[in-house]
């Protein structure tokens, strides 16, 4: 389906979704980074943007998202955009990640199963777009909610895979040379035998397969193959209750910036054995590569202000190496940050076991350790 439709709409804002990359490729071509476009850190953030909007303008926004970032919007759908609230309008556009009877990666199961019914349950009608839906048939239910959204209610479309087209080629990169999954081979060659919890997406992914090539047991590693933003906590958590192992958290840009409360709670903590490294591409490469706001962030700068004892960045091997090596002997709470290039290989694949096996293998050696 062609989204010209959309050129009726003046404001939209969202998380990036692979199911929705023809939407988010339209949006980049289309409005850039505005204010008219803006990607937020997360989904709850984009409600609240889309809620600002219509305050100012009493427009309708466009918000998107994917299906895994429902619960974070359920909090400002129900406590500030609901009828008896404010009775805020809003339009949602959400990709259905593990859709019954279509396979997918564990983490979007269930979220899949209950996606619809979640949306319903905050009083959200929905409308189901088909790689058979046309765009004359979105323009007629918007019409048909148009007396919803007139009401202060909320809307959605939900996309099943392969429904969205669009034709103009959009190119996703930066200035970094140094490439995330030799970044993650230089942290597995220091780490050795310590605990790696790693974010969401390709950094798991490639973490699992660098463990294969090196004929390495996972039992070293947890693969947060959900939960985006909250690797770093539960690497917080296990490194209180571990002390005397050093923990080592791979994370990612936009994942820190979903949920960068996170860091302040780990530096009010500052656990000694925990090495947090932010590898920083400043996209949202897993699902596309669309730009993160974290090319204008400091990001040392922060971790220093939420009380990080160490604290440095790098942008290249020779320096990565050091401050790895530095790490892995300090005795004191360390953030490293790495900038990356945005790209994987098209061959990455996906790991061979399943969650509950890799959390069994992990639980147990964890079990070893004192």
């Amino acid at each position: 389906m062609k989204l010209d439709f959309l050129k009726d709409y003046d404001f939209f804002t969202g998380v990036p979704d692979s199911q929705l990359k023809p939407l988010c490729n339209y949006l980049i071509h289309n409005h850039s980074i505005s204010d008219r476009h803006i990607i937020a850190a997360n989904e709850g953030n984009c409600t609240a943007l889309a809620a600002g909007y219509y305050l100012a303008t009493k427009k309708v926004p466009i918000v998107y998202m994917q299906n895994s970032g429902i619960g974070n919007i359920i909090n400002p759908v129900a406590s500030l955009l609901n009828d008896k609230v404010y009775g805020i309008p809003c339009i949602f556009f959400v990709g259905w990640r593990g859709e019954p009877g279509v396979h997918d990666e564990p983490q979007h199961i269930y979220q899949g199963e209950v996606t619809v019914k979640l949306l319903e349950d905050m009083d959200i009608q929905t409308y189901i777009i088909t790689k058979e839906t046309t765009e004359d048939e979105v323009k007629n239910q918007l019409k048909l909610w148009q007396p919803l959204l007139d009401s202060g209610k909320q809307v959605a479309f939900v996309v099943k895979k392969g429904a969205l087209e669009f034709d103009e080629k959009v190119e996703y990169k930066n200035d970094n040379s140094m490439v995330r999954e030799d970044i993650i081979k230089h942290i597995v060659d220091v780490s050795k035998d310590d605990i790696i919890i790693s974010t969401t997406g390709k950094a798991s992914r490639e973490l699992f397969e660098i463990r294969e090539t090196n004929k390495q047991s996972h039992k070293y590693d947890f693969l947060t193959v959900g939960s985006m933003g909250h690797s770093s906590s539960i690497a917080l958590s296990i490194a209180l209750q571990k002390k005397n192992q050093k923990i080592w958290c791979i994370d990612g840009d936009g994942a820190v910036l979903m949920h960068m409360g996170a860091m302040a709670v780990i530096g009010a903590n500052a656990p000694h054995n925990l090495v947090h490294i932010v590898i920083n591409n400043s996209a949202h490469e897993t699902v596309g590569g669309m730009p993160t706001v974290a090319s204008k962030l400091d990001f040392a700068e922060i971790a220093k202000g939420c009380g990080y004892k160490n604290v440095v960045s790098v942008n290249d091997f020779t320096a990565l190496d050091k401050e790895l090596n530095n790490a892995k002997k300090a005795n004191e709470l360390t953030l490293i940050e790495v900038k990356c290039s945005i790209g994987a290989r098209d061959d990455l694949g996906r790991p061979t076991t399943t969650a509950k096996e890799n959390k069994e293998n992990f639980m147990d050696y964890l079990a070893s350790l004192s």
